[in-house]
């Protein structure tokens, strides 16, 4: 176990390298000259040379992408144009929105997508597995700001059950806190749960048909038994990758949401920044949302071999 542990985080260094190396050419990639883009139109040719001296452009690129690593490494990723503040201190003021968004919208999406799947499995052909299976459809075709714009006039502004906009940090009270987060957790994890549930069904309707099923069935073991303790723990690692890999869900919807939820967050941060053209700020928040991937889907095969021990690579 402890091998295939060590393997696998020296796995990601060459992944989190390409990832360090794609973010830091987003700069360069950019149609026209850096220094001109980040001067603005009416800079002088004077200001555009300064601004390309200060920020190094004039070496070459891998001595500027050695730099720049050695500096992420250490925790520093730069300077933020529009703000001059520390990009790390710009992140750190916003990460606590953003995880705690991607946090209960991943415990919803599980806990309402995965027992629909089952269910949708055991009532195949029923209405039941075709209510859900459209649910799942319709909650996978609706952009989140759709979503987003629909759940708020009918939770927060029809029945005012919700608030409407805002963060509340954890540190002044965990109901505020979860009251505020509750709408955009609903629109980000709608198309979660779809994505949940279209796989939790496919693969139990594959492991009610083993014999082994059956033959609980005639031992007389009881429903939930077979399909909770059963069935549902053989279909769990398609069920697990399928949650890993959404993760990028979560992500590309915390941007959406937290701009439709005025949400201080990282994906607020990250529209901001495109608009300023503030660079240093989005390759900052870029790699921090790469690294967050990498190290869920880390955590998924580490979690193979705990749910089927026969895993072994």
């Amino acid at each position: 176990m402890l091998t295939f542990i060590i393997k696998r985080l020296l796995a990601t260094i060459p992944v989190m390298i390409f990832v360090a190396l794609f973010v830091f050419s987003l700069l360069y990639l950019a149609p026209g000259d850096p220094a001109a883009v980040i001067a603005g139109d009416h800079a002088t040719a004077e200001e555009v040379e300064a601004i390309r001296e200060s920020m190094g452009l004039n070496r070459p690129f891998l001595v500027r992408f050695a730099d720049w690593s050695l500096s992420a490494l250490r925790g520093d990723l730069g300077t933020s144009i529009y703000t001059n503040l520390p990009v790390s201190e710009l992140i750190l003021q916003r990460v606590e929105p953003t995880m705690s968004l991607m946090v209960l919208s991943l415990l919803f999406a599980v806990a309402v997508g995965v027992p629909m799947g089952v269910l949708a499995a055991w009532k195949a052909g029923s209405w039941i597995d075709k209510a859900t299976m459209a649910f799942a459809v319709l909650g996978f075709s609706v952009p989140v700001f759709v979503a987003g714009y629909v759940l708020s006039w009918f939770l927060a502004l029809k029945l005012g059950w919700l608030p409407l906009q805002g963060y509340t940090p954890l540190s002044e009270g965990v109901l505020p806190w979860l009251r505020n987060l509750m709408l955009p957790s609903l629109t980000v994890g709608m198309i979660y749960i779809a994505l949940i549930a279209r796989v939790t069904r496919m693969t139990m309707l594959e492991v009610l048909n083993q014999d082994y099923v059956r033959t609980a069935h005639a031992k007389g073991v009881a429903q939930k038994d077979i399909l909770f303790l059963h069935s549902l723990k053989n279909a769990a690692v398609p069920i697990i990758t399928v949650i890993g890999l959404g993760v990028a869900l979560l992500i590309g919807g915390a941007v959406v949401a937290e701009s439709v939820f005025a949400i201080p967050g990282l994906g607020r941060l990250t529209v901001d920044s495109i608009m300023w053209r503030d660079y240093p700020v989005i390759q900052g928040v870029l790699l921090v949302f790469s690294l967050v991937y990498v190290l869920v889907n880390l955590l998924v095969d580490l979690t193979y071999t705990l749910v089927d021990p026969r895993i072994r690579y």
